[in-house]
Order: C-alpha cells, then structure tokens, then sequence
C-alpha cells in the first residue's frame, strides 16, 4: 500500500481528510501512532530500537568512501560467526 504525508495546521483539516477518507477509501493515521507500534518490533525475540534521527553520521563519510567495501564480501568475512 502506497503512503502519503500530509502536513497541516488546523484540526478542521485533518476531520476533513477523515471524512474524504471514508469516501474515497483512504485511510488517515496518526504518525506518532506509528512509531510507537515500530517499537514493539522483534526479530527472532531480540527487540527492534529505532535510532535517534538527529544523530549526524557526516564524519563517517570520510571513512567508508573510496574504501571499496561489498556489502557481500563483510557479510562472509567480517560478520561470521568463529567456531
């Protein structure tokens, strides 16, 4: 299902886009609904924690460029598992 953001000022807006909804077959959520039912996310029992947006990850730039990295190739080297 495809998603759309709409921003807004006034609640007379957001009642508005309610009852377009139930005409047109659209539905309206809350964003702050979401992204507490993101939380609740587990991939194989261990809990999903979203990251802080506001992290400025800028620095890194500099070292992961032109390195040549392969996702593929850290899959089967770096991440395996030692036996």
């Amino acid at each position: 299902m495809k998603e759309v953001t709409i921003k807004y000022k006034s609640n007379k807006t957001l009642e508005a886009l309610k009852e377009l909804g139930k005409y047109l077959n659209f539905s309206v959520s809350d964003h702050k609904i979401k992204t507490v039912t993101e939380k609740d996310d587990s991939i194989n029992g261990i809990p999903i924690i979203i990251g802080d947006p506001k992290v400025d990850i800028g620095e890194l730039h500099d070292v992961f460029t032109g390195k040549g990295f392969d996702a593929e190739e850290l899959r089967k080297t770096a991440w395996q598992r030692k036996k």
